[in-house]
């Protein structure tokens, strides 16, 4: 059974996907404000969090950015009443994995929830593998779904390991961004290209020596990218 934070202080919102999730089998805990979610993901093991953007305390963006930092690799889907591009390209910066604009249907939000789980060791063996792959000063590490640089890890999302080891294990070859969407996020998952521009940016920022001119993440225009290493 998968274990769910839900982050939302508009009580009805709140108790209809606790409601919700509980009938779908999974154990969900809810909190209302930023401060007592930080203290509850990095005390408790969640298996997913939900995390709405407008809360009292520290708002969506800021728990977020404040749980990658410490560490935290729990997929987080954040909830936003923010249609802005610009609000969902903050909130896939800051270390979120997939958003969801207000008001969702129940039904999307379930898929993206049992997409996001696919993805990630319930089981202790579920997409994951032995292999490490090396290339430079890195590591990527796909059985402890890490990735170090000269023996240390670096602080990266559950998605943009999911990115960096679909193009490392096709290094060389030109993967197109449908090919990627359809890797890292399932068939099932309707995302727009600019989100996976979006985690290649973040990755070039943490790996390439000049991001403008990347060494290993290149673009091949109007087709997609290449891993080179």
């Amino acid at each position: 059974m998968a274990k769910i934070l839900v982050v939302e202080d508009e009580a009805g919102i709140a108790f209809a996907l606790e409601t919700d999730l509980q009938t779908e089998g999974y154990e969900v805990a809810v909190v209302s404000d930023g401060v007592e979610a930080v203290r509850r993901a990095r005390s408790e093991a969640f298996d997913l969090i939900l995390l709405d953007v407008m809360l009292p305390g520290k708002d969506g963006f800021e728990v977020c950015r404040e749980l990658r930092r410490s560490g935290l690799k729990t997929p987080i889907i954040l909830l936003t009443a923010k249609a802005q591009e610009t609000e969902k390209i903050v909130g896939l910066d800051v270390g979120a994995d997939d958003y969801v604009t207000k008001p969702f249907s129940p039904r999307e939000l379930r898929a993206r929830i049992r997409a996001m789980l696919r993805r990630i060791d319930l089981d202790g063996t579920k997409e994951r593998g032995d292999s490490i792959y090396s290339f430079g000063p890195f590591e990527l590490d796909l059985g402890r779904f890490e990735l170090r640089r000269n023996g240390r890890p670096l602080d990266a999302t559950t998605t943009e390991l999911k990115l960096l080891g679909a193009l490392v294990r096709n290094r060389g070859r030109v993967l197109t961004r449908d090919r990627l969407l359809d890797e890292v996020w399932g068939e099932a998952i309707s995302v727009t290209d600019r989100v996976i521009d979006n985690h290649i940016v973040a990755l070039r920022k943490k790996m390439e020596d000049e991001p403008a001119a990347p060494r290993y993440l290149v673009s091949v225009r109007g087709v997609g990218y290449r891993f080179d290493g």
